[in-house]
């Protein structure tokens, strides 16, 4: 294993101190929960919105703490829930007469940790609610989930509840946005290789040299299919089937487009997969009016990408387009 590594304990709190430290305006930096949140949170004019889960994922999602997106994130160590505690304490710092929204991909060990605090703060008074995200449409169940997982469509649902948020929107009304768009978000992943975990030090599954798998879940978890490589624009057609023929996406509809990175891919060849998947949608009938390529929802350093689309309508799209101010932005 080659990785910028000290302790691999110690890779996840180096990480967010290390995030602080570069961001020390706008963010604040709480080691004893694992927590990232806005300097300037809590407010009492606003609904706090919090993600929680594994970390390994980044940008997802303590890079995404500030303006217009969350207040705070909460991370566990490498592809592990975050402890119930912390996102209690964090439900407590992060409380305003407002109330406070928790965001959850749909992992077991996520929604446990998240309704546990949920409920330990609810006991002292505090409001809260959960939306749990569910866009993959690769598998029904998986290794560790009943029903979807939760995936890069995640960023759509942050995107817009922080922008409903930061509006003035009350909780209800915040829910209600976070349910519309993760309804019309679908996603689907494929891993060229595994990723290392720093405190496995070796790959966390095999993987042929001319295999791929369709599917794949952000913690190497198996997808529908394990193949022989092809072409790039035979594997997006592939995507692309399994997500436009979910929800379904219909001519005439607009949708954003996301090809997310998995950690250990160019950018290059991100930009070669949305080419194909853009002329392919035009063929379809369905526009993309909203692009967004780059990483967003990694796995360390697994080769691969996953392909989102989120239809859209007026309020969705307006969100969208809402100013946001984070630290993975690159101006």
């Amino acid at each position: 294993m080659k990785k910028f590594v000290n302790d691999p304990k110690q890779f996840v709190p180096e990480m967010l101190e290390g995030l602080a430290l570069a961001n020390p305006d706008t963010l604040r930096y709480v080691p004893e929960h694992n927590l990232i949140m806005r300097a300037d949170s809590p407010r009492d004019d606003k609904v706090s919105v919090v993600q929680g889960s594994g970390s390994g994922h980044e940008p997802a999602h303590v890079m995404v703490v500030g303006t217009g997106m969350l207040d705070a994130a909460c991370p566990g160590d490498v592809f592990a829930a975050p402890p119930m505690n912390y996102v209690y304490e964090t439900a407590k710092l992060l409380a305003t007469p407002k109330g406070v929204l928790l965001l959850v991909n749909n992992y077991t060990g996520d929604r446990m940790a998240f309704d546990m605090g949920r409920e330990m703060a609810e006991a002292e008074g505090i409001k809260v609610e959960i939306l749990t995200i569910n866009d993959d449409v690769a598998v029904k169940d998986s290794t560790y989930t009943v029903g979807r997982r939760g995936v890069a469509g995640n960023f759509f649902v942050i995107k817009a509840v922080g922008a409903a948020a930061e509006q003035g929107a009350d909780l209800d009304e915040v829910v209600r946005v976070g349910k519309k768009v993760n309804d019309v978000t679908r996603t689907m992943g494929v891993a060229l290789t595994a990723c290392t975990p720093p405190a496995k030090g070796s790959p966390l599954f095999e993987l042929g040299a001319d295999e791929i798998e369709m599917g794949v879940g952000i913690h190497g978890e198996p997808g529908r299919e394990r193949k022989k490589l092809t072409n790039a624009d035979a594997i997006v057609d592939e995507l692309l089937d399994s997500v436009v023929g979910d929800l379904p996406y219909q001519s005439g509809d607009n949708v954003a487009l996301m090809i997310n990175g998995l950690g250990g891919t160019p950018i290059s060849e991100l930009y070669i997969l949305y080419r194909r998947a853009h002329q392919q949608l035009a063929e379809r009938g369905i526009t993309v009016t909203r692009s967004y390529v780059n990483e967003y929802c990694t796995s360390l350093d697994m080769a691969g990408a996953s392909l989102t689309l989120v239809r859209l309508d007026d309020e969705i799209d307006a969100l969208l387009g809402a100013p946001a101010e984070v630290p993975v932005r690159v101006f």
